[in-house]
């Protein structure tokens, strides 16, 4: 949602119906992370999701997006996004990244984690935290008067220091009336570039790190994305409704203002 013109009143009421879109989104991470566990499969992981969102008066913004078959992507280890949950079975020691969309009158929210199962070794629990670190810097570059160059550049440059290929084939995205809107909001930039960051929109902003290349690749189920040289991959995702206040994010159990 681009900072269309409508009055204060208007702004505030969509964004309030994003945040119980974003609610519910959050409400489906939380029941998929306490049921994931070795043995358990990404179909099962999907049927969870569903319900919740059932529950809470919502449809999942993915199911049926383009012919998507499935509530939410399931992604583990080397696939980055886009997975199609099936009869894959989480094992100790694999992370799975869980990307999940919720509609509630007509408004949207997005947002992704990835997490560990079981054991994984420091260096993966560390991409864990440093990509969903890059998040929340990136969020935080999310004000009026700012650029799109801002949100990037604070994302990649959390990146570097640890070598970490910062995927730029699939990026954030605007958000509101449509899952996916304009602007691009790419994972990388320069400061002070690029659109300029005005209250009223509303960003989905999602950094993907690997742990090797930063190159990808598509099955052949023309869904799923996967790093090019099989190293793990991390995705965390927010949505972000820029208020008067200044950034909110809404896909957390309770809204907060950064």
């Amino acid at each position: 949602m681009v900072g269309a013109k409508v009055t204060t009143k208007k702004r505030a009421e969509d964004f309030a119906k994003m945040e119980i879109a974003g609610q519910c989104v959050a409400a489906m991470h939380q029941a998929v992370r306490e049921f994931a566990a070795p043995g358990v499969t990404t179909r099962d992981l999907d049927a969870v999701a569903a319900e919740v969102a059932r529950a809470r008066g919502c449809r999942p913004s993915f199911l049926g997006y383009h012919g998507f078959p499935a509530t939410i992507c399931t992604s583990p280890n080397s696939a980055i996004v886009h997975g199609i949950p099936d009869g894959y079975t989480l094992r100790n020691g694999d992370i799975i990244s869980i990307d999940a969309g919720a509609i509630y009158e007509g408004w949207h929210g997005d947002a992704a984690f990835t997490m560990a199962i079981g054991d994984v070794p420091a260096e993966v629990r560390r991409l864990l935290e440093v990509t969903e670190e890059a998040l929340w810097n990136g969020m935080r570059q999310f004000r009026h008067g700012n650029r799109l160059g801002d949100i990037g550049h604070a994302i990649e440059a959390t990146a570097e220091p640890f070598g970490y290929g910062v995927v730029r084939e699939y990026i954030g995205h605007g958000i509101g009336r449509q899952m996916h809107e304009a602007p691009n909001v790419p994972n990388y930039g320069t400061p002070g570039k690029g659109l300029r960051l005005r209250t009223g929109m509303a960003l989905a902003i999602e950094p993907m790190f690997n742990l090797g290349t930063a190159e990808t690749a598509v099955l052949d189920d023309g869904w799923t994305v996967v790093t090019a040289d099989g190293a793990v991959s991390a995705h965390f995702e927010h949505t972000v409704l820029l208020t008067e206040d200044g950034p909110k994010v809404s896909t957390l159990p309770e809204p907060v203002l950064l």
